[in-house]
């Protein structure tokens, strides 16, 4: 036997030790989830049967927080259709092996063919043609096809159908359906109203005249009267360049050398006179009609000049015996006239009715004679344009009596199409930042409008001068057209705005062009 103090220590120890191990084994039972809380308050579940005053579940049989629940689906059933609609067909998640396209159909998969390719990828060894030949023959006996061109994974089985009288609600959101061209809106802005308005006093209302011009330097010529101006489209600022000793003669035309450094000026008096607007002042006054000159084109060093007699007449500004040439191809004035961006063909439309296309060399004979006549239209023509990206291609717009707009093939002699605009047409610009053309117009509307080429679809329609539109120029960037009109205004409209990515990369272009002229004018 233990003496009594052993003893008593003891059953200390003992005590001690089944504190600490129901101590433990309540700490135990705390940190595990799936046993209840003692003393702890009923879950939601346990108080929702007690209001109901149904028996509690038995922890055998019955629910328990955090386990699925054994639901008899016999007890309660979706609504297989929808209340109120009538029909037989009932939709179900399909039950066919593989039906559904997003995962992989296992059974057409090569595992072991699958893994042979992973595992030959870390392969170092390098083989020859032939044995690579040989491998191939091999695979393709024994297995049927080249392990080359094995698939790892592939995914098969055609989608489901949609069960008949089921409509997507997301079918508009996710429609990958290509808008017609037709139907799809030009996703560009064209502003209805001019940027600018200029006055231009004394501005002569005469429909075989070219009165305005806009140079690569950014300035406008505006012929007012017997003066011609100068605006300077960077500045501001406006110059008076020249005015006509006697009152009574007046300036016809103007146009700009393609540098922009000179101004040919067409009189009254039947004079063509050259001027430097550096130093402002006359080069040279060159005469040979006998006539007033109401039309100017450019051709490098190469002036063409048209006159109310019908003659072309062609001056070398760099020698002193300017006249090199002449055409003869008009009965009337000549009131339209323009050289080919290519310097092929010079265009020529009068009052005649006709449009003739000149050569840029003399023919066998030595004379000059159109390539092309047209006859189409049956009002004076003014309005002549060539295409700028297609050489061979001209518009041309008659007056009056005619208002057709026409497209010319200069090579083949065909009319690629005619338009009415049902009023005068007095000048025709190409776009050289899209594929379209704009016209200026007479009576009754004395507008402008923005024609979508081949199609020959109006775009828009530019309203605003009171009086018959004369002449129409563009600036040097191709976005802005200048209007003069017979209600004394030059009104600057802003319809062939470029994407300012695509105005970048233009104007690198074309800083990247040389200088055409490199002698000098005396």
């Amino acid at each position: 036997m233990l003496p009594p103090g052993r003893v008593a220590r003891a059953s200390t120890a003992e005590r001690s030790a089944m504190a600490q191990f129901v101590f433990e084994a309540d700490l135990h039972g705390l940190l595990k989830l799936d046993t209840p809380i003692p003393n702890a308050p009923p879950a939601r579940w346990q108080r929702k049967a007690k209001e109901s005053g149904a028996p509690g579940p038995s922890p055998a049989g019955g629910l328990s927080p955090m386990k699925p629940a054994n639901r008899s689906h016999s007890s309660s059933k979706t609504p297989s259709r929808t209340p109120g609609k009538s029909g037989s067909k009932i939709q179900s998640t399909p039950t066919k092996a593989g039906g559904d396209r997003y995962i992989p159909n296992r059974s057409t998969m090569q595992m072991e063919m699958a893994n042979f390719l992973l595992t030959k990828e870390n392969d170092p060894a390098e083989e020859s043609p032939t044995k690579k030949e040989q491998q191939k023959a091999w695979a393709v006996n024994l297995n049927g096809f080249d392990i080359e061109e094995a698939k790892i994974l592939r995914l098969s089985g055609k989608p489901q159908n949609a069960p008949e009288g089921y409509q997507n609600n997301l079918k508009v959101l996710y429609s990958q359906k290509m808008t017609p061209g037709s139907s799809r809106k030009n996703g560009r802005y064209i502003p209805s109203m001019p940027d600018r308005i200029l006055d231009a006093p004394e501005i002569r209302n005469d429909y075989y005249l070219n009165l305005i011009d806009w140079s690569s330097q950014n300035f406008l010529a505006v012929a007012l009267d017997n003066s011609v101006y100068l605006w300077n489209n960077t500045s501001g600022e406006i110059i008076q360049l020249l005015q006509m000793e006697h009152p009574d003669d007046y300036v016809s035309s103007v146009s700009w050398i393609t540098e922009g450094n000179y101004l040919a000026v067409g009189t009254s008096n039947a004079e063509v006179q050259l001027w430097d607007i550096q130093q402002q002042k006359r080069l040279r006054n060159m005469t040979s009609h006998s006539s007033r000159v109401g039309s100017l084109s450019w051709n490098s060093y190469i002036l063409s000049s048209g006159a109310r007699t019908g003659h072309i007449h062609h001056h070398d500004v760099r020698v002193a015996e300017h006249h090199v040439a002449t055409l003869v191809g008009h009965t009337q004035e000549v009131c339209g006239l323009k050289w080919s961006l290519d310097g092929r063909y010079l265009a020529s439309g009068g009052n005649d009715n006709l449009v003739n296309i000149w050569p840029c060399t003399q023919g066998d004979s030595g004379d000059f004679a159109p390539v092309q006549t047209f006859t189409q239209h049956q009002g004076a023509v003014k309005a002549v344009a060539w295409c700028p990206w297609q050489s061979n291609v001209l518009a041309t717009g008659g007056g009056t009596s005619d208002r057709h707009i026409r497209i010319w093939n200069v090579c083949s002699g065909t009319c690629l199409s005619a338009v009415d605009t049902h009023s005068q047409v007095c000048s025709i610009l190409w776009s050289t930042n899209y594929k379209e053309f704009i016209s200026g117009h007479g009576f009754a509307q004395n507008q402008l409008v923005v024609w979508k080429y081949p199609t020959m679809a109006k775009v828009t329609e530019l309203r605003g001068h009171t009086a018959r539109v004369l002449n129409l120029t563009m600036s040097p960037d191709g976005a802005t057209v200048a209007s003069a009109a017979a209600d004394e205004t030059l009104r600057l409209w802003r319809c062939f705005e470029m994407d300012p990515i695509k105005k970048k990369e233009k104007e690198k272009a074309n800083s990247a062009k040389s200088s055409i002229i490199h002698q000098g004018i005396r």
